[in-house]
């Protein structure tokens, strides 16, 4: 088995008890977590209207508490050399960001969390497939650990507890899933930690934003960390 989480909806996101942050945090631990800097003020205004509350069609999303998200972050253009094609998706696990290339040298960068130590991989993939408010169900072996998780055996109704969030992109590899996913947090302290089992996790509003953007079939890559 690759990783903790499996769903015909879902992806691997890591061990953990019944509640959405337990869920993302695995056996990484609420108390491993810590941020190397808050957001600065000067930058608290734009990053608040980047990460505020959003209306979305099937759930209200809440605002991010930007006091605790470091403020490198927080989503922005930067320059961002590469031979890739504009759309293309790079996972950089060794700095916790994802970026769109965006071309001409640019391309938008997204604050992330990532595969914790040992749950790490690398390599080339796509985005196979897509859902808005996916439903999580665990598999069999997280039953077996954890009994308290078979009330959810037919599957977590999708909402702001669901371990995946408000959108998913579901990668592919020769046509088969991987297994991994690139999925949605409300959780800012998860943001630049290693604490899944392989997949890739972007605050929802960022989420929303690279999901609007990726097509099916968008190339994926995953640098090695």
């Amino acid at each position: 088995m690759i990783a903790d989480y499996r769903n015909t909806n879902a992806g691997n996101i890591g061990s953990a008890l019944l509640n959405r942050r337990s869920f993302l945090l695995g056996s990484a631990g609420l108390g491993t977590l810590g941020l190397a800097g808050c957001v600065a003020t000067d930058d608290m205004s734009e990053a608040k209207k980047i990460y505020g509350p959003v209306a979305d069609k099937r759930f209200d999303i809440p605002a991010v508490d930007v006091t605790k998200l470091d403020a490198k972050y927080v989503r922005k253009t930067v320059r961002y050399d590469s031979k890739e094609a504009p759309g293309t998706i790079v996972i950089d696990p060794g700095n916790y960001y994802v970026y769109r290339i965006e071309g001409e040298g640019n391309a938008t960068r997204y604050g992330a969390n990532v595969g914790r130590d040992g749950f790490r991989w690398s390599g080339e993939a796509y985005v196979g497939r897509k859902a808005e408010w996916p439903i999580w169900t665990p598999p069999r072996e997280m039953i077996a650990r954890q009994p308290e998780a078979r009330k959810y055996a037919g599957g977590m109704a999708p909402g702001l507890e669901n371990p995946l969030g408000a959108r998913t992109l579901y990668l592919y590899q020769n046509g088969k899933y991987t297994l991994y996913t690139i999925y949605s947090t409300s959780d800012p302290e998860t943001i630049g930690n290693g604490i899944t089992s392989g997949c890739t996790g972007l605050l929802t509003q960022d989420m929303m934003d690279l999901y609007s953007r990726t097509p099916i079939k968008t190339k994926v890559l995953v640098l090695p960390a």
